[in-house]
């Protein structure tokens, strides 16, 4: 109690300090406590105390000096209460890993901890600090799988780190899964060229060796070597590919702003609808009124056919959910914001720390919600749709004719 009341901040009738009292309170409280437990230790005479060792500590109230009790015989460290070879506690390293995994840039860290009262905490410091959310990272990467995953969507974000002494873009490729439950999961994290076959090869192998099976359908975008891995680690899943990416290449391929902008509100009237039969007939409209504006775009559009409508088998509820990617989009959006303040990463590891706590985050969330559908999926495969009629075909020249004129685009759509 006496080195309490040494160590108290005395005010002199100024406004007083609860940070520096807080930060005396616990110096004196934790030094105390690692004298009781030396002087247990010297219990009997067969040991005795020899000095002490000054250590530093940061805390949430600021940096406090801890006085370690030396022993004669041996050597004492208080366990329970600090972690070797760190500087800063468990709150403070939390809070710190907690920061960086929001997109809050080390410098950032440092600023905000010197308002805290922590004098000297370093950038150094706080990327050690942020090497707790390795253990984290880990666990979700390699976490295996007992139930069957009948929907998977695969995509890449691209964010620039060094390699080999230069900064090049590297692909963080994710996978997220649709369980039989119903609930959705963070299923594969990795950093691949994703500019090869072998590379998704090698990252939807490891996806089967940890138990993503039973799959029904991948939505993915159409690169060619994600397709060859996708039909060898996964045969017999249908490959849908994502709307929304087919759109945009279709319209990037159209030479003038009202073509594209038309492109776009024809395919958006095509996929707004919800009769397969009907889809169908609307997507060849569609291509014959896009053939008027290039040749080349309509042709992307009718090779694309069979993958683009490949959702249209499965139940109507899950149909909106698997013909885009979005699920990884928006993932791929908040990874985006969390690395902008970081600019470049200093290696592939600390991408990959910072990407999967984003995805862990994501997988926590996911978690704590209720099933986005019901999985009770038919065993045997749907009748095939009738051929389309005349009356189908009319309405849906009349649908892409009405989604053209909206767009300022006049005229037939044949």
């Amino acid at each position: 109690m006496n080195a309490l009341h040494r160590d108290m901040p005395v005010t002199g009738g100024e406004p007083f300090d609860l940070q520096a009292l807080t930060r005396a309170l616990l110096e004196s409280a934790l030094n105390a406590i690692m004298d009781e437990q030396a002087d247990m230790a010297c219990e009997g005479g067969a040991n005795s105390r020899n000095g002490y060792r000054e250590r530093g500590l940061v805390t949430p109230a600021g940096k406090i000096t801890l006085r370690i009790p030396k022993l004669r015989c041996g050597t004492y460290f208080p366990e329970g209460m600090l972690e070797r070879y760190s500087r800063a506690d468990k709150a403070v390293a939390a809070a710190v890993a907690e920061m960086y995994a929001n997109g809050v840039s080390t410098r950032k860290v440092e600023r905000i901890a010197q308002r805290m009262g922590i004098d000297r905490l370093s950038s150094s410091q706080v990327s050690r600090i942020c090497k707790r959310l390795d253990a984290e990272v880990a666990a979700l990467r390699a976490r295996e799988f007992d139930m069957a995953m009948p929907y998977l969507f695969l995509d890449a974000a691209y964010v620039k780190c060094r390699r080999e002494g230069r900064v090049q873009s590297a692909g963080a490729v994710t996978a997220i899964a649709v369980g039989a439950d119903g609930v959705r999961r963070v299923v594969g994290l990795s950093a691949i060229d994703t500019e090869t076959y072998a590379g998704w090869l090698g990252f939807c192998r490891d996806l089967r060796m940890r138990g993503v099976g039973g799959v029904k359908c991948v939505t993915s975008d159409a690169h060619e070597g994600l397709r060859r891995a996708i039909a060898e680690c996964f045969p017999g899943a249908a490959w849908q590919r994502c709307i929304a990416h087919l759109e945009r290449n279709v319209c990037s391929m159209l030479p003038s702003k009202r073509q594209r902008k038309a492109a776009g509100k024809v395919m958006q009237a095509v996929f707004a609808q919800e009769d397969p039969a009907m889809v169908r007939a609307a997507y060849h409209a569609a291509i014959d009124a896009i053939s008027s504006f290039s040749q080349a775009a309509a042709g992307l559009l009718e090779d694309a056919e069979c993958d683009a409508l490949a959702y249209l088998p499965f139940p109507a509820e899950h149909r909106r959910r698997i013909r885009t990617n979005n699920v990884q989009e928006r993932t791929n959006r908040e990874i985006k914001r969390r690395t902008r303040a970081v600019q470049v990463f200093p290696s592939v590891e600390s991408m990959i720390r910072l990407v999967g706590a984003v995805m862990a985050e994501c997988d926590e969330d996911w978690s704590c919600r209720h099933a986005i559908a019901s999985m009770d999926l038919p065993e045997k495969a749907a009748a095939p749709e009738p051929a389309i009629g005349e009356e189908a075909a009319a309405m849906a020249e009349r649908l892409v004719l009405v989604a053209m004129e909206s767009a300022g685009m006049p005229g037939k759509a044949a």
